[in-house]
């Protein structure tokens, strides 16, 4: 989806977009058309919204959880990775 599919899909204001952005908390795929976002970053930015204003977390705090957050996933895709190499498809991780 493109920037304005986005703002409407995930209920933010421009500006609250750019200042996300520039703090590196959604990375959108550059494309020729222009930036791309996907369900995944409507998610992160609901996720966002709500550690921010239901949760208070600070500027600082969501710096930390996204990247927690994003090491993650990274552990995860390194297991699946693994399995996938040593034949167990098993899901029991």
């Amino acid at each position: 989806m493109n920037k304005q599919e986005f703002l409407t899909s995930s209920g933010l204001r421009v500006q609250t977009l750019e200042f996300w952005l520039e703090q590196r908390w959604l990375i959108p795929t550059e494309a020729a058309s222009g930036a791309q976002f996907f369900d995944a970053d409507v998610a992160r930015a609901h996720l966002i919204r709500d550690l921010k204003s239901d949760l208070g977390v600070n500027d600082e705090g969501i710096d930390v959880i996204l990247h927690l957050i994003d090491q993650l996933h990274g552990v995860r895709q390194a297991f699946a990775l693994l399995r996938a190499a040593l034949g167990d498809d098993s899901r029991k991780v």
